[in-house]
């Protein structure tokens, strides 16, 4: 089958689907305000004052809660950068970590490219000097409800918690968000993230793209023009062989362990847990990747107490009912410090910083988790593959980019390649390496409607390990022109 016919049927799955599904569209808050009232509104209630530790900055940044369903008292809370310099002028792009279950806030904000990082003294907040709000404003969300410090009043909807569930939310979110900012509304807007965030980020931008679609001309129009995508969780069969090859190709488990799993397991199917050798022989995986760190291999761990009793209670990684595991990896981020997960959770526990932050309206304040595992451990997965939305959002012009750190061993590049491989999209420029300072970043390659980029020596997190080369790759994707291809 060749490309555009393959694109022809895509198209006309989705508009069955469309037919199906129930149509998701932004809904006016009915205030008597003015957009000007309502925007010094926000600035009143939601601007950040007297955040402890923080270093002195010259631009605003804003946090607190917008509700998505006020009869079941469900708010989501997230926290706002202004640009450095003309936010007016530059992108809107929002952030989203994964788990699912993980905080935005705890990740991406504060440990990866956000304008402060927790402190690994644990007393405050440092400059990021390669914050990505140098570059657009930066809009984080903690999400689903849950997670962080967004909160539902109403005890059911915690067992409601799925993709679809989440993006709805996600969505409702924005337009309500964009009541309380309109000077933003109009800003070119684009869905960033990674890990379990590579199903939310497509999963969200098709909302959008769908609503777009259906008000091109209306206030309800936002104006996406991509998403970017790091170390992302794609298609669930591409990603299981991913992580087994890498694994083996990396020397964390045996020859013998790889055979099994290649002649036994069959990843696209139903039943591939049905057989026990293939079970034991993943498991084995999972037991030699209980030993390091599967987010970064070749850094070390958190020693001490605290890293001990919080082993269990941090992960990103989703296990099958099926596999026995006696723990799951921890995530730990940080470049050089496995231990920022720690610091986070100090830091956010704490009522002054919660106070400044205008997180007075959730619920279990003080025992803020940096990953919520009931959530993780409940999540109802209703999208193996987020391919044909890749598909769908190509075929509608959308911007595309995927990028791996290719020493994370959980979401590892071998996944990634293979499930983008599966897409068989046109390839525009060949593999070639990508530079930063004068040395090689990584290698890339752009496929007709797609960009992908390696980030060599880098973790699942890759800004916390590659902070310099991911705010000039992110500059890169703002602008659509890939980072150069010499010294």
């Amino acid at each position: 089958m060749d490309y555009h016919t393959k694109n022809m049927l895509i198209s006309l799955c989705f508009t069955t689907l469309l037919i199906l599904l129930p149509v998701v569209t932004c809904t006016r808050q009915h205030r008597s305000n003015s957009p000007k009232q309502r925007s010094l509104l926000a600035n009143e209630q939601d601007l950040v004052t007297n955040l402890p530790g923080q270093p002195h900055v010259s631009f605003k940044h804003y946090a607190g809660y917008v509700p998505v369903d006020e009869s079941n008292g469900r708010a989501m809370f997230y926290w706002f950068f202004e640009a450095m310099d003309l936010p007016k002028e530059k992108p809107l792009v929002l952030w989203l970590n994964g788990g699912p279950g993980c905080s935005s806030v705890g990740y991406g904000a504060t440990q990866e490219i956000g304008p402060f990082l927790v402190d690994t003294k644990e007393n405050g907040l440092t400059f990021n000097p390669y914050a990505w709000n140098k570059e657009a404003n930066m809009l984080f969300l903690e999400s689903p409800v849950g997670v962080g410090f967004s909160y539902s009043n109403t005890t059911s909807d915690y067992q409601k918690l799925d993709d679809d569930f989440t993006a709805k939310d996600a969505f409702t979110f924005l337009c309500n968000w964009f009541e309380k900012f309109p000077e933003h509304k109009g800003n070119t807007f684009y869905i960033a993230g990674e890990s379990y965030a590579g199903k939310y980020v497509p999963e969200l931008a098709q909302v959008v793209y769908d609503n777009n679609n259906k008000n091109s001309s209306s206030s309800l129009h936002i104006n996406l023009k991509g998403i970017l995508l790091g170390n992302p969780e794609t298609s669930d069969a591409e990603d299981w062989r991913g992580w087994v090859d890498y694994a083996w190709s990396h020397a964390v488990i045996s020859d013998e362990t790889h055979r099994i799993i290649t002649r036994t397991c069959n990843f696209s199917s139903d039943n591939t847990w049905s057989d026990d050798e293939c079970s034991e022989a993943v498991a084995e995986v999972q037991k030699q990747y209980d030993e390091i760190d599967i987010y970064s291999l070749y850094t070390s761990v958190c020693i001490g107490d605290s890293a001990r009793s919080y082993y269990l209670d941090s992960a990103q990684f989703k296990t099958n009912s099926h596999i026995s595991t006696k723990r799951v990896p921890p995530r730990r981020l940080g470049g050089y410090d496995p231990c920022l997960d720690d610091y986070a959770r100090t830091f956010y526990n704490r009522a002054d910083v919660q106070k400044s932050l205008h997180a007075s309206d959730g619920v279990n304040l003080k025992n803020w988790k940096i990953c919520n595992m009931e959530i993780f451990h409940n999540w109802t997965y209703l999208k193996p593959s987020v391919l044909p939305i890749y598909e769908k959002l190509i075929a509608g012009g959308l911007r595309i980019w995927v990028y791996s750190g290719d020493t994370d061993g959980r979401v590892p590049v071998l996944a990634t390649r293979y499930s983008l491989s599966a897409l068989e999209l046109p390839i525009k420029t060949a593999w070639r390496p990508w530079y930063h300072e004068k040395q090689v970043s990584g290698w890339l390659q752009e496929y007709e409607g797609l960009t992908f980029a390696t980030f060599r020596g880098a973790g699942h997190a890759v800004p916390s390990f590659k902070p310099s080369s991911s705010l000039a790759f992110f500059s890169a994707f703002l602008t659509g022109v890939p980072p150069p291809p010499s010294r």
